[in-house]
Parts: structure tokens; sequence; C-alpha cells
């Protein structure tokens, strides 16, 4: 019954989830995001005392329910797993092996000191949650929109169009090298051993796995009805029950209470504690005293790991003509900085995901070091939507903030440059005016020109531009634009436009 009920669980949660990354047609409101809110390391970085309060009164009372039916990665490896049983049959099992502390701490600490020293990509790699949504973003998502194009196609051909063509592009080489490295290590693991990322690497496995020492409900061993045959910790894809000794670590059981119905004795329990189990009690007291000696070992040895690695800075490339070009990398709206985005972002995509223009990508060396992966705006194939907020609201980490729509047009996240010796006004002597019209805050206007008789060319206006790249997208100069986007550090607020008033005007009869 136990084993049923996690098993609904997980399927519910990683189709959800999982179709809330590959939603390009926005089916699913994005109010879902509490999906992603959920997750145990965008909670802590967050600030979402709620969410955190809730986990570990979960943790406490249950033990690992979130490693087993909340984290998409565990559900991830849990499906890898029973594809592996399926192919081996009776001859996949798994078997005992004793805790890998030291390394399970030492990931730990190096996981929690990595935003502190500007490296916050290093926990981004090792958080369960980022992974999977990279993995999700990066590889399956072209997969799915390229079946999107092969189901439009067939029903074009018989007048049907429910589907709608769209553009399938890899985001970033980068991200989608490390989206499939990440894609096949876990897999390789869940397939030969189970949940072994889980209980050796994954940081948040190693603190709920702390945690869930003194949960109120384990899975406990009856002495007097073990016969110790070893069937257990065949089931256990956590390598922790150890059927000699009739002992379970119940800081590496995820419960996914498979070892409940392979026992014939009916020895193993999903209980509460009980005084009676003397032995289990001892086991877990000297288990809690080599964790805090592994603790002190793993942070002391952490503390002096990359701090000294020093952040380079990569500029955009300039033509041999000196033309200028973005110099500042442009954060999302909500980034407030810069350095805001890099102690905050775990770079899980979502806001990549959910973008409905299609306007941020990862960053590689944008940012610098630190900042790999991380969001960033780009307008080769379109612009930020003026009012559009949805990757502020979906945002788990704060990495983003919430911007309500009045905000978001006031806040400016970029300043409009114009290169005038390089605008087809000035070289080939022609209008154009495509980058005013597509200004959503009269940032740029068209003057009057004195190189032709009836041009005209922008005029900017940088303090009230909020940096949306409507003017550099449609610009047609290649291969650098005419006009663009130079990226603030700090997101300013912009000054306030006014609109032109058009006079009234009043008829008293019909004019003819």
């Amino acid at each position: 019954m136990l084993k049923k009920l996690r098993v609904s669980l997980s399927v519910v949660f990683f189709a959800l989830i999982t179709f809330f990354f590959l939603d390009f047609r926005a089916v699913m409101p994005d109010e879902f995001h509490w999906l992603a809110h959920l997750q145990v390391v965008p909670a802590i970085i967050g600030g979402s005392i709620g969410i955190l309060i809730f986990l570990v009164i979960l943790t406490l009372l249950f033990g690992r329910i979130y490693c087993s039916s909340i984290c998409p990665m565990g559900i991830y490896q849990d499906i890898v797993a029973w594809i592996s049983k399926k192919v081996a049959g009776k001859k996949k099992r798994y078997s005992y092996s004793k805790a890998k502390n030291i390394l399970r701490w030492i990931v730990f600490a190096i996981a929690a000191i990595s935003p502190f020293v500007g490296l916050t990509f290093v926990l981004a790699l090792v958080d369960p949650y980022s992974a999977f949504g990279r993995m999700i973003t990066n590889i399956f998502k072209p997969v799915y929109m390229s079946g999107n194009n092969v189901l439009e196609s067939i029903f074009t051909s018989f007048g049907n169009y429910t589907f709608y063509k769209v553009d399938v592009v890899v985001m970033s080489v980068f991200s989608l090298i490390i989206a499939i490295a990440t894609l096949l290590a876990i897999g390789f693991f869940a397939w030969k051993h189970g949940r072994t990322y889980c209980n050796t690497i994954c940081p948040v496995g190693t603190l709920l796995g702390f945690v869930s020492k003194f949960s109120l409900f384990k899975v406990r061993i009856d002495a007097e009805k073990c016969n110790a045959c070893g069937l257990c910790a065949m089931k256990c894809k956590a390598s922790c029950i150890d059927s000699k000794n009739h002992a379970v670590d119940s800081s590496r059981c995820v419960d996914c209470f498979n070892c409940l119905g392979s026992c014939n004795k009916g020895a193993l329990t999903f209980v509460p504690y009980k005084k009676k189990e003397k032995q289990v009690v001892l086991a877990t007291e000297s288990v809690d005293s080599n964790k805090r000696q592994f603790l002190t070992t793993a942070i002391t040895t952490a503390v002096t790991v990359p701090a000294v690695m020093a952040q380079d800075k990569i500029n955009d490339l300039i033509s041999d003509k000196d033309i200028p070009t973005r110099q500042t990398p442009i954060s999302p709206p909500g980034a407030l900085s810069s350095d805001h985005l890099l102690s905050h972002c775990t770079s899980c995509h979502l806001c990549i995901s959910r973008c409905p223009s299609r306007v941020i990508k990862p960053a590689f060396m944008d940012y610098g070091l630190g900042g790999i992966m991380q969001p960033v705006m780009t307008y080769e194939k379109g612009f930020c939507n003026y009012n559009c907020t949805v990757c502020t609201d979906v945002c788990p980490n704060r990495a983003l903030v919430k911007l309500e729509m009045e905000e978001k047009h006031m806040t400016q996240i970029g300043r409009v440059h114009f290169v005038h010796d390089i605008c087809v006004v000035v070289t080939d002597k022609n209008n154009c005016g495509a980058c005013a019209e597509h200004c959503p805050t009269q940032a740029v206007t068209m003057v009057p020109y004195d190189g032709g008789e009836g041009l005209t060319i922008p005029h900017i206006n940088p303090d009230i531009c909020v940096g949306c790249g409507g003017c550099e997208f449609i610009c047609p100069v290649r291969p650098n634009r005419a006009i663009f986007v130079e990226g603030n550090k700090v997101h300013r607020r912009r000054e306030a436009f006014d609109v032109e008033e058009k006079e009234e005007l009043i008829i008293d009869d019909f004019g003819f």
C-alpha cells in the first residue's frame, strides 16, 4: 500500500514539473511555478521559510519523502533503475554498502560555501532540481518541439491547424554538453547501483539524511522475526539495509518501500520509534557521533578550496572596424544586478524554458567564471515583451525578484546605444525607422537628417529606455547592429516619459 502511494505521488509530481519545463505553448498556467518553489535548494536560497518548515516537518515525521516523491531527479533515477530491472530481470540485485560519509559531507560543504566565494555554478552542478531543469530544457525540450513540428506537418496536410511550427534551436552548446553529461552520469549510476547519486553526491540528500535520522516513522527491522536472508537488501536501491546486523541506515533510506513487500517473515515495518528496538537506537547514536566528526573534517577541508580562484571576464568580440558592441551583459528583469543574480541563481533554466519571447539564454563567460549557465538576455531572435513578467513570476530562487507590471515598466535593465556611421540612413541614404516603431517608451524617435531630402534618422534618449531590445532585434544592419542595448550591471529606475497628447477634434456636422 505504501509503495503504491509513493509511486502514485511520484508519477504526478514528475509529470507536472517535467511538462512545466517542456510547455512552450503555455498550456500549464504560470501559477504551477509552485512545483519549483517546493524544491529544497531554491527554498533555501530564496528564503522561503514556510516551505522550508514544511519540508523539515515532513522529513522529521516520515524521513526522506522529498527524495522519493517530490525531487524530480530522484524520480528520474527510479525510472532508470526500473528500466534496468526490466532488462536484467531477476539478475538485478542490490547489496548493502557502507555510507561514504566523508565524501558526502565534503561535497555538501563545498556546495554550501560556493555561493559565498562567487562560484554558485558549483552548487548548480550538484543541486538535483537545477540539474534536472537543465536536462529537460537543453535536451528534451528541443526534442519535444521537433515532435511538435512533425505533428504540425502531418495535421496541416489534412487541413487541421491545431499545431503550429516553432523554431528549434540549441540555446547554448556548453549548457547542452553539461546537461548530456549529467544525464549520462547520473543515469549510469542509477542503472548500475540505484540511488548512488542521492546518497553520495547530492547535497540535498546529505542534508535531509541528517534530519531523517530523527524522523518519527522509519523502516525498522524486527530482529526476532528476521532470519538475515538478505532479500530486503537485494531490493534496496539505496544500499542502506544491513540485514546481517538487522539495521537500516535511516540517513540514506529514501522511503521507496521496496523492502517492505520483499520480506517473507514480515520483519520490516514502517512504524514510529519503539523503546524495545535498542539495537537500532545504538546504531543511530554511533552514526550521530561519526557524522559530527565527518562534518567538522569536511568543512575544514572545503574552506581552503576555491576561495583563491579569480573570476575572468571575456568581452564580446569587436569587429575589425572597431564598431562599438555590447560590453556589459544584460541580466533579465528582476535580477537587480549581476552580483545578485550570481549569488542566487542555480541555473535551473526555468526562466529560459518559460520565456514566451525566447530571449533568455544560458550564459557562458558573459558574467565571468562564476556566472556560467546563468540566464542572460539576447536579442538576435526576439525582444523582451514590455508587458511580460513571466521570468520573474516563475523563478524559485528569488534570483529574479518578482516584479509587478508597473515595476517592470519602470525597470531599466540596459540603455540604448546608437552607432551613427553604420545606420542604413547614413550608408544607403534610405529611410528605415524600424527601431523607433518598436520602441515602447519613446527612447528612440526619428528626427530629420541633413544627409538627404526627406530622410529621418534615429535619435535616442537612454534615460527613458527599459532595455527591452526591440530596436536591436529589428535593426537590419549586420553583422553589428546600428542600435543596441548596453547592459546595466546594476538595474536602474528609468525616467518617466511624456506621452504626446493629441487635441480632441470636435465635429459639429458631417463636414461635407
